[in-house]
């Protein structure tokens, strides 16, 4: 793949994520979602984004970090439930409705499913990350005297659990192959900030980790949790998670402006700081197949804008 020196240093502000069987890319005015359905035919959805002002204050910094964290969660969860209806489609429905979605209707039972797979997401993380570090690093108390010890070590528990828990999931069949189309998506961004002509042959020579991804933010907030949760230093398990947890917007606004911060520049520093989230996207990204790179290059393309820059971070 030969590189264009006029585009050595080009970032673009694109990014996607990966979907059941898709992927799902975000341009400065489009998004676009591209699945391949069972019979190997691609299912494309291109929306321009929403234009609504929004209010100064959500681009002030710190409060610009939970506001973009926020609303990316909430298209994540819905260009989820869209790929596995459209990934999964059959043309012949033969099962019967169930008696709820009879009661509501599709599109009401379709919310509700989404707002309950919603609050599962953000309640076991809460759990694994946050309830059973709290817990475990309590039974500590006897052994350590030092509120500040106590905190470093529930979060080196948070690391490792965070850890094992990327590990395991890894190793499950399904997830696999959405680590692939994860694979397959940096690849595409990569080759298209090269400068290289979009094609699979291109992509598939990229390397497979990205220093501007989403994993890499889950490990900054991990580390920066531990030094605000630092200031907390109560003994009691219960208000301790309390105070994480409301502490917990904090600790993503400034994860978000270290990031940000890291993927504008690059030098000594920043690659380091970086290092640690390319280590762990060894676990979340895998070599996809050229099936997956098509589907990648097909919704990049569809949200490049028209003038050439205007996508640049």
């Amino acid at each position: 793949m030969k590189q264009n020196d006029s585009r050595a240093c080009f970032r673009t502000i694109i990014g996607g994520q990966a979907l059941i069987e898709g992927i799902m890319m975000r341009g400065p005015d489009k998004s676009s979602i591209v699945v391949r359905r069972e019979d190997g035919t691609l299912v494309e959805k291109t929306e321009p984004l929403r234009k609504t002002k929004k209010p100064a204050i959500l681009n002030w910094y710190f409060i610009r970090g939970v506001y973009n964290f926020g609303s990316s969660m909430i298209q994540g969860v819905r260009a989820l439930f869209y790929s596995a209806d459209a990934a999964f489609e059959s043309t012949e429905n033969t099962e019967p409705p169930s008696r709820l979605e009879r009661r509501l209707g599709t599109k009401r039972f379709n919310d509700l499913l989404m707002t309950v797979s919603a609050v599962l997401g953000v309640a076991l993380p809460i759990v694994l990350f946050f309830f059973l570090p709290t817990l475990l690093a309590g039974t500590l108390d006897r052994f350590i005297g030092s509120g500040f010890l106590r905190n470093l070590c529930e979060g080196g528990i948070r690391i490792l659990i965070f850890l094992l828990f990327m590990f395991s999931v890894s190793r499950m069949k399904d997830i696999r192959r959405t680590f692939e189309y994860h694979g397959a998506e940096h690849k595409s961004i990569a080759c298209y900030e090269s400068g290289a002509e979009l094609t699979v042959e291109n992509a598939r020579a990229c390397r497979k980790e990205h220093p501007r991804c989403g994993t890499s933010f889950l490990l900054v907030v991990m580390i920066v949790s531990i030094l605000v949760f630092s200031v907390v230093r109560w003994s009691n398990p219960f208000v301790r998670l309390l105070l994480r947890l409301a502490l917990l917007p904090v600790v993503v606004a400034i994860s978000y402006e270290i990031n940000r911060a890291v993927g504008r520049h690059d030098n000594a520093f920043t690659r380091a700081v970086r290092a640690p989230g390319l280590w762990l996207q060894k676990l979340t990204t895998r070599e996809p197949d050229d099936s997956m790179l098509e589907v990648a290059i097909t919704a990049l393309k569809a949200v490049i804008p028209e003038e050439k820059g205007a996508d640049r971070w």
